[in-house]
């Protein structure tokens, strides 16, 4: 009760009744779905047949229909009519859903409760949420009350009996129950914090209320905006997954990478905060790589590496690597996972990412410091075929540090 108090001080009249209206109409179902989600983190690419046939094959195999929702589009119809392409080139019977706040000539709140397009819907086997905007989603999908339209209920019932729904970029912020809404840049919500109603906003929750879903994650130093917004709204378990590839989540609750790269599990069970720090700051977060082929059970907390890594667990005592690990720019595209390959296979105990801005600017600046380090939880798999690691349980701190601007010049 003391969280939601804070919570209505912050808000202001207004936002605290549409956010209320809305995040009631987002909670997750009571009822546990017997479907899996498809969460897939931006830029799929056509010729990415493990997660198109994995799309495919959870709807039901070949002639399954998926209901096609171009709803956070741009061009929606260009959009839905491209990803209709690739389903049918893997096997599948899509259609189009003209559910789109962009859709020229037509009215996004009537088509969302129509009933004869939701019970087409509801008689899919699945869903495919392509990507944009995820504000789009949830406007089109729920009502200005902030009840569910009749096709969001269509969807919750294909997810119930066991049909599959899946998104791309857009498509999947909005599986956790809070979703990154009109976000700044990541080393700015560091900087200034997450608000709700504008950086964040109500998801519409498919993946559970205790998860909180990121995406374009490593190639865009998204991690650390994650940690923020799961410190402000309370979650403990978060889940981001890169460009390409794709978490697949069954109705155990268990997690599967596949696709070109992996995913970033953050446990901030054991964080703590600085609450007098005038800056951001956290201690003792939990941060692993789940690599594709590695498995992730969410109900259990327990790991299980891909096959080609069954028998490549690290020996500690033989580390491969020597020297200092260092990133000046850690939330590079993919700082954070070089960091944390070369530290786990090194002989140091822990590795140093800096974040900090434009570095023409002419005032010092507030930066952040990333200290990595291994605990005795710490653990490392390599694959026997390629050069791919696994990484469990690394401890993440953050503290801010001032960035002296103008940088000078060495002079002799």
């Amino acid at each position: 009760m003391g969280v939601m108090k804070r919570l209505l001080r912050r808000l202001g009249h207004a936002s605290l009744i549409w956010f209320a209206a809305v995040t009631t109409a987002h909670a997750s179902d009571p009822v546990q779905p017997k479907g899996s989600l498809v969460i897939i983190g931006g830029g799929l690419r056509g010729d990415n047949a493990d997660i198109w046939q994995r799309i495919v094959q959870l709807a039901g195999g070949k002639g399954a229909r998926i209901a096609v929702f171009p709803s956070a589009a741009g061009a929606p119809e260009k959009s839905g009519q491209a990803i209709i392409g690739y389903l049918k080139r893997y096997g599948a019977d899509p259609f189009l859903v003209p559910i789109a706040v962009k859709l020229a000539n037509s009215d996004y709140r009537k088509a969302a409760d129509d009933m004869t397009l939701a019970d087409r819907v509801r008689r899919a086997d699945g869903v495919y949420f392509a990507g944009g905007d995820q504000g789009r989603i949830t406007q089109a999908l729920v009502r200005a009350d902030g009840t569910r339209t009749a096709a969001l209920d269509a969807i919750w019932d294909i997810y119930k009996r066991g049909g599959v729904i899946a998104g791309t970029s857009a498509g999947a912020a909005i599986m956790s129950s809070t979703m990154f809404y009109d976000a700044r840049r990541v080393l700015a919500t560091l900087q200034e914090g997450v608000a709700d109603g504008k950086d964040i906003a109500p998801g519409l929750g498919f993946i559970g209320d205790d998860i909180f879903v990121d995406q374009h994650l490593l190639i865009r130093g998204r991690f650390a905006r994650m940690i923020p917004a799961m410190l402000k709204k309370g979650y403990q378990l978060g889940l981001g997954i890169d460009e390409n590839s794709a978490m697949v989540v069954n109705s155990k609750r268990e997690v599967e990478i596949i696709g070109y790269r992996g995913a970033l599990l953050l446990d901030l069970s054991r964080a703590t905060m600085d609450a007098e720090a005038s800056a951001f700051n956290v201690s003792n977060v939990l941060i692993s790589y789940l690599d594709r082929g590695d498995r992730f059970n969410i109900a259990t907390q327990t790991f299980i590496p891909a096959q080609d890594k069954a028998d490549g667990r690290l020996d500690n005592t033989r580390p491969v690597r020597r020297g200092p690990v260092y990133s000046n720019d850690i939330l590079g595209n993919s700082a954070v996972v070089d960091l944390m390959e070369k530290l786990i296979d090194s002989d140091q105990q822990d590795a140093i990412g800096i974040a900090s801005g434009d570095p023409r600017g002419t005032a010092p600046e507030i930066g952040f410091e990333f200290r990595f380090s291994k605990t005795p939880e710490s653990t490392g798999y390599l694959s026997q075929v390629v050069e791919a690691y696994s990484i469990l349980n690394l401890r993440l701190d953050i503290r801010p540090i001032e960035v002296q601007r103008p940088l000078y010049k060495y002079k002799n």
